[in-house]
């Protein structure tokens, strides 16, 4: 059992939870003003484990039969017979319920809010087959991290965290869209729906570029918003200057740069916004 619950593990890419968190801990900052309270913080991770945990499950849950045909992919789990469907399918239910039981031991509203937060990261999985608006739904995911921890720690939705979330869904419709152009391909073979499959190779860079402006743009407007000062805007500053970085390692005849490195880079870009967030708060 512990080592399928590994290989499960290796499969949703547990590691990468560190692009959501930050997030939930920007916004759990952001809405107490300072440090939330220790059951805060704790309930806060719990449900975005729970909730990273069920959403990745489920989308190499419905993906499988894509996963195997291809080539990148044919090697995780599901594809390649490590782990069986109803062995996924329980860890599903499993992180489901451990993020409606954080969520339940936060506040009533995050409760409430719960199986509507599940509802938008299961659904995410089937737009590839039917919208190029895919990278979207998958920002929208993210985006509810910042906007849920806000709500944990406040009980209510403000409108200076929806400027946050809509920067998070801009900073993944550029990434997402950066990496899928080496699934452009495939994508038109199979019938799937991507920006790069609908607009092609130059055009995608741009539009990553404009999404990735627009989220610096939000994330300057927020400190408008609340009170933040030179050190978030520093790290707003080092944020763009991570983005300036990752469009120069993608060129129109070059994607070799597209690799789980390209990926792990944008973590940094959380990781500063959360760490200049923390230290403006405290200092």
């Amino acid at each position: 059992m512990l080592k399928k619950i590994k290989i499960i593990l290796e499969m949703i890419k547990f590691e990468h939870t560190i692009f959501a968190l930050p997030f939930a801990f920007t916004g759990a900052l952001l809405a107490a003003g300072g440090i939330p309270s220790g059951s805060a913080i704790l309930w806060i991770v719990l449900a975005m484990v729970g909730a990273r945990s069920a959403a990745m499950g489920f989308n190499r849950l419905v993906d499988r039969k894509i996963d195997a045909a291809n080539p990148r992919t044919t090697v995780r789990a599901l594809p390649a017979g490590l782990v069986s469907p109803g062995q996924v399918f329980f860890f599903i239910i499993a992180s489901s319920a451990l993020f409606v039981f954080s969520a339940f031991m936060l506040n009533r509203l995050t409760l409430l809010l719960s199986p509507v937060a599940l509802a938008i990261v299961f659904f995410y999985s089937y737009t590839k087959r039917f919208t190029f608006l895919s990278h979207a739904f998958l920002g929208l995911s993210l985006a509810l991290a910042p906007i849920g921890a806000w709500i944990a720690v406040r009980g209510r939705l403000d409108p200076a965290v929806l400027v946050l979330g809509s920067a998070v869904l801009f900073w993944l419709i550029g990434f997402d869209t950066l990496y899928a152009l080496q699934d452009i391909e495939f994508d038109k073979k199979s019938g799937l729906h991507s920006i790069p499959q609908q607009f092609g190779i130059r055009n995608s860079l741009r539009i990553a570029r404009l999404a990735h402006l627009v989220t610096i743009l939000l994330l300057a407007w927020l400190s408008a918003l609340l009170p933040l000062g030179w050190l978030y805007l520093t790290g707003v500053l080092i944020s763009a200057a991570i983005l300036v970085y990752e469009h120069s390692l993608v060129k129109e005849n070059d994607l070799s740069k597209l690799d789980m490195a390209f990926f792990n880079m944008n973590g940094y870009l959380s990781v500063t916004i959360f760490i200049f967030t923390l230290l403006d708060v405290l200092f």
